[in-house]
């Protein structure tokens, strides 16, 4: 299958500025580049797509160049944005950058990366306005939607010459590295557009550059894509755990399941479409949302931090959470009941803290009764203590009420 027959089969074409540019994405020997401005320190899922559509390019023979945004983060893309974005200082900037750059490079390794600070810090007012302002006529650039739709609530100058600064970013690339593609979501089609222009104005009517865009990732009942109970999920580990990551995915809904193995993975049609059949059939295995999971947290985390995840969502579901280290069980139970524990305290005391009695009385029935385990061991006396000396590496006890009633005593 031919590389826009790929992109076009898993939904990954939104508009091209061009038709020429499908030959030129077939024939794979082009240099393109995919911004992202450093608004935080990491990225989130919600970006993930843009780099795997990345990815499929320089599978096919592209060059890619990955600019790091920390010149024009400190402007702000105003793109479906209903509200100016908060400025980041020169500082912040670049720290975030720093952050994108290490994550992009463990994405696509072989892609060169670079930050447009380099070349936009070194732009004065007077070369801004004469060099490059002289291109733009404000009658277009009012006419792009990201402009158009924050006109009545406003929008200031700065987030209105984004897509100046960002056509100079496409314009300074394809002359000092031949780059002759953009690449994007679908909101930066005026970005795009406008850098386009710019080529044209500077080098000719005839320089040869080309616009390719996404659309972007939205869920089947309509809620936001790359969202948690917990909120982004994010690429840093440190943001959001290998585990909880992993979570996210495996927890994809049956009706969208399809649509991310071909959008987030790289796994064959037919193999896609033979998970599309099975999930209509036996969506209890859920081994579709498996292997996403497994593709996704062994691309962004490795497959050490995959079987990690795997072990603890086994030991969850199969109620053998006792088999677990302590550093699994952090990341197991941190959404369980909890009680911390300056000693030794009584069993009952914990019960009723965590919400498994509801009074002394209720917590000494249940303990009686034989319902309560302590670290895997039943726990019949009354006066029973969840001891410190007994924990899992001194940290953690579980207790255990039923079969899969859990919570999580911390030992300090």
């Amino acid at each position: 299958m031919k590389l826009m027959e790929d992109l076009k089969w898993r939904g990954l074409v939104y508009d091209m500025t061009d038709p020429e540019l499908e030959q030129v994405l077939d024939a794979g020997k082009s240099v393109f580049y995919l911004g992202a401005d450093p608004t935080a320190d990491s990225l989130h899922v919600g970006h993930l797509l843009a780099y795997l559509v990345a990815k499929r390019l320089e599978n096919a023979g592209h060059q890619p160049i990955l600019v790091i945004g920390g010149g024009t983060g400190l402007i702000g893309d105003p793109s479906f944005k209903n509200a100016e974005r908060q400025l980041l200082t020169i500082e912040t900037s670049l720290h975030n950058a720093a952050g994108i750059a290490s994550q992009v490079r463990h994405l696509l390794p072989a892609a060169t990366v670079v930050n447009n600070y380099d070349w936009l810090s070194s732009l004065n007012a007077i070369e801004f306005l004469r060099d490059i302002g002289k291109n733009f006529n404000v009658a277009y650039m009012m006419s792009k939607d990201s402009v158009k739709s924050r006109i009545e609530s406003g929008i200031s100058f700065t987030e209105f010459s984004y897509q100046i600064i960002q056509a100079w970013d496409f314009e300074h690339l394809f002359a000092k590295h031949h780059c002759q593609i953009q690449i994007g979501g679908q909101d930066q089609w005026g970005n795009i557009t406008s850098g386009l222009e710019l080529i044209r104005k500077v080098h000719g009517a005839d320089a040869k550059a080309y616009g390719f865009t996404f659309p972007l990732v939205t869920k089947a009942d309509g809620t936001k894509f790359g969202k948690s109970e917990s909120g982004a999920v994010w690429l840093d580990p440190l943001k959001t755990t290998p585990y909880d990551f992993y979570q996210y995915w495996i927890n994809t809904a049956d009706d969208d399941i399809v649509m991310r193995l071909k959008q987030f993975t790289f796994l064959p049609k037919e193999t896609i479409e033979a998970f599309g059949e099975e999930v209509k059939s036996h969506p209890e295995r859920r081994n579709a949302q498996k292997a996403l999971a497994r593709e996704l947290t062994v691309l962004v985390h490795g497959e050490a931090a995959w079987r990690e995840a795997v072990k603890i969502s086994e030991a969850l579901f199969q109620g053998d959470i006792e088999t677990l280290t302590a550093d699994e069980i952090g990341l197991a139970c941190k959404d369980l009941p909890r009680f911390e524990a300056e000693c030794d305290p009584l069993l009952v005391d914990v019960l009723v803290a965590t919400g498994f009695a509801s009074s002394k009385r209720e917590a000494r029935d249940l303990v009686s009764s034989g319902a309560v385990a302590v670290n895997g061991l039943k726990a019949t006396a009354l006066d029973a203590v969840v001891a410190k000396a007994a924990a899992v590496e001194g940290r953690y006890s579980i207790v255990r009420k039923g079969k899969k009633k859990y919570a999580l005593v911390s030992h300090r």
